[in-house]
């Protein structure tokens, strides 16, 4: 599959953009793991045009993890497509996407991520206009539409079909290179099931061309082959199912390739890739960025970061009393704290007789 010239190869898994998670420690994590792709956390437009250091620092991309896309998100044309300049200049993607999919209350509310499924007019005007300010090939992710009254046929874009297959034709016009749709609308934030039905229906559109990515409630190889088999996606972008286990795109990438899991990833050696990105989080951390003058970030940071990746864990998930150590994990300050605690869950998991 392709975006624009970008090879992501056959049945592409790709890494979600996720909020204080998929910084650059993470991306190459998951890269290493055998993800097709991935995605910074989302930054806000008003904020990269302010300069602001935080934001300036989730665009930093590391070579060695390409190809990698820049998500964007704002709520109108002319700081977008600042925004969007900054971006293809000072990080240089292999892609910029734009985020019309965020459905909390911060960005939404105001107008911006899945809040722009109430503003089609506005929304496709702001893509249009990134696609021109750019060389880079541009994307999107969004949802199936604000609210339920957007899966019902008709709805306010036509009387015939759903509103994210139409929108899905528009965004396309725009001169976006690929699409990324998340099964629920933005009322259903992550509740229910994500419906990949619809998901379908734009895939098989005949009038769309661009490759459709896939997105929502994919946590198993099983799930991911499915959307690719049933559901005919192009790619598959895997979201919160990578907290606390990063080997998941290891176990995907096996089953699809060649039809079996990767039996050697053992409960050691679980642990210990936790325990490296720990210190991959700690490292990004204390890295000191001369050219933005930025002063030099502690290990706490790194430490705080990382920590809600392994309270989350699903390797330890069903042991039982384990949520004092979920606890203690999640206030946990230093590197030799959080090895002593993952130390511990393991004892815990062989006297549970627990199967990680």
């Amino acid at each position: 599959m392709k975006i624009a010239d970008i090879d992501l190869g056959e049945y592409p898994v790709v890494l979600a953009p996720m909020e204080d998670v998929t910084d650059q420690a993470f991306r190459l994590l998951c890269k290493e793991f055998g993800a097709s792709l991935t995605y910074s956390e989302f930054v806000s437009a008003d904020a990269l045009i302010r300069n602001v250091n935080r934001s300036i620092e989730k665009i930093k991309i590391d070579e060695s993890e390409r190809p990698v896309a820049v998500q964007i998100y704002g709520r109108d044309v002319d700081s977008m497509v600042k925004a969007a300049k900054i971006v293809e200049a000072e990080a240089r993607p292999d892609i910029l996407d734009i985020n019309f999919g965020c459905p909390v209350k911060k960005v939404a509310g105001k107008g911006a991520g899945a809040g722009m499924l109430k503003d089609v007019p506005l929304l496709l005007d702001i893509t249009r206009a990134v696609v021109e300010s750019v060389s880079i090939p541009v994307t999107v992710k969004t949802r199936l539409g604000w609210d339920c009254d957007d899966l019902k046929t008709p709805n306010r874009l036509s009387d015939q079909r759903p509103f994210i297959v139409e929108l899905a034709e528009r965004l396309q016009d725009c001169g976006i290179k690929a699409l990324t749709l998340h099964g629920r609308t933005r009322s259903q934030m992550y509740q229910g099931t994500a419906d990949w039905t619809l998901i379908g229906e734009v895939k098989n559109n005949p009038y769309m061309t661009i490759p459709i990515i896939g997105n929502g409630d994919i946590t198993s190889a099983e799930d991911a082959r499915e959307a690719f088999t049933k559901y005919h996606v192009d790619a598959v972008m895997i979201g919160r199912a990578t907290f606390g286990q990063p080997w998941l795109f290891k176990d995907v990438r096996e089953y699809l390739d060649h039809g079996k899991h990767d039996d050697n990833m053992t409960l050691d050696w679980k642990l210990e890739t936790l325990k490296k990105q720990i210190r991959k989080s700690v490292e990004y951390s204390l890295r000191e960025d001369n050219a933005l003058k930025e002063r030099k970030r502690t290990e706490l940071g790194g430490i705080i970061h990382v920590r809600r990746h392994l309270a989350n864990s699903p390797l330890f998930k069903g042991i039982p009393d384990f949520r004092q150590t979920r606890i203690s994990i999640l206030k946990a300050e230093t590197q030799e704290e959080l090895f002593r605690l993952l130390d511990e869950a393991r004892q815990k998991i062989e006297e549970s007789g627990h199967t990680a």
